[in-house]
């Protein structure tokens, strides 16, 4: 116990922030190698990788584990924040790489996990023999166990700082620092901000789908140009109402909606058919019926 805790003040201890920036990091690290790869693929016909997905994405792992954990003992994301693996398992005072055992652990439990869930998922969906649903309901059992003792073990890691992920628990390798590390700042008013931000773009994406733009639209346009002083004759109708009220146009098969406006046939009937509680957008009538313009308007009155 004592050379275990003289151990552990021989190395820098990695803040829960870092280790959990590192993840992120080669996550983001993998989408962006997966997605380069797959644009070489662009001219060839639709899902020539589909069949072969999970081999070449193993493939692509397998050779980033060879320049960053079998080479350096530590992951992209870790070597950029100045963060490596140790043996966690040796009870020396200085630092220890990892061994060739745990590297080639490391690549059987993150590659070869990784392949075998994407995998069989494949080799057993349409099999319907008795003996393989048996395999896949114990594959999946497997798995649920697998992710429940991810969930502990994060629990864990968020209360002693040490061990990210279950693989480095089980390997017995832990996250140090390279070189001595200055405490890290964290400026909350950014992050206040950002997530501020961020929360009422949310509330606005969930929210403008519910607004009808376009009746809010005509409603303003009606308080802003009210039109007063005309009677609801049809010699009125005809004599004043030589424009669509909503495209101001000279109105084209000309209809009411029952009130002392003119609208185009298509304008109407495209916007009724877009709203059934569409109103006039000069006088806010509702549409109580859709009917032609009994009196005919000739364009040469336009210039009377």
């Amino acid at each position: 116990m004592a050379s275990s805790i003289r151990s552990e003040k021989s190395v820098n201890p990695v803040l829960r922030i870092s280790q959990l920036d590192a993840l992120e990091l080669n996550k983001a690290l993998e989408q962006l190698v997966w997605s380069q790869f797959t644009s070489c693929f662009h001219g060839f016909k639709p899902g020539v990788l589909a069949h072969f997905e999970p081999e070449v994405k193993a493939f692509l792992w397998l050779i980033l584990w060879r320049f960053t954990i079998y080479s350096k003992n530590a992951t992209v994301g870790q070597a950029i924040l100045n963060i490596q693996y140790k043996n966690n398992l040796s009870q020396t005072e200085k630092y220890q790489p990892l061994s060739k055992h745990q590297k080639l652990w490391y690549l059987i439990f993150t590659v070869g996990g990784r392949w075998l869930e994407e995998r069989c998922y494949d080799l057993f969906s349409n099999r319907r023999v008795q003996s393989f649903c048996k395999i896949k309901h114990y594959i999946n059992f497997g798995a649920g166990l697998l992710k429940l003792c991810g969930l502990l073990n994060f629990l864990i890691f968020l209360q002693k700082g040490t061990f990210a992920t279950l693989t480095e628990r089980i390997l017995g390798i832990r996250s140090v620092f390279c070189k001595p590390q200055s405490v890290r700042q964290v400026g909350f008013e950014y992050m206040n901000r950002e997530l501020l931000w961020h929360g009422f773009a949310e509330f606005l994406i969930y929210l403008l789908p519910l607004i009808n733009v376009q009746k809010l639209k005509l409603k303003l346009s009606s308080w802003c140009l009210p039109i007063a002083g005309l009677s609801n004759s049809e010699n009125t109708l005809a004599a004043h109402c030589k424009e669509c009220s909503l495209c101001g146009e000279w109105p084209t098969m000309p209809h009411t909606i029952g009130c002392s406006h003119v609208f185009c046939y298509y304008c109407i009937k495209s916007n009724y058919l877009h709203d059934m509680y569409f109103t006039c957008p000069k006088c806010g009538s509702e549409v109580h019926r859709l009917q032609p313009l009994k009196y005919k308007i000739e364009m040469t009155e336009l210039h009377a």
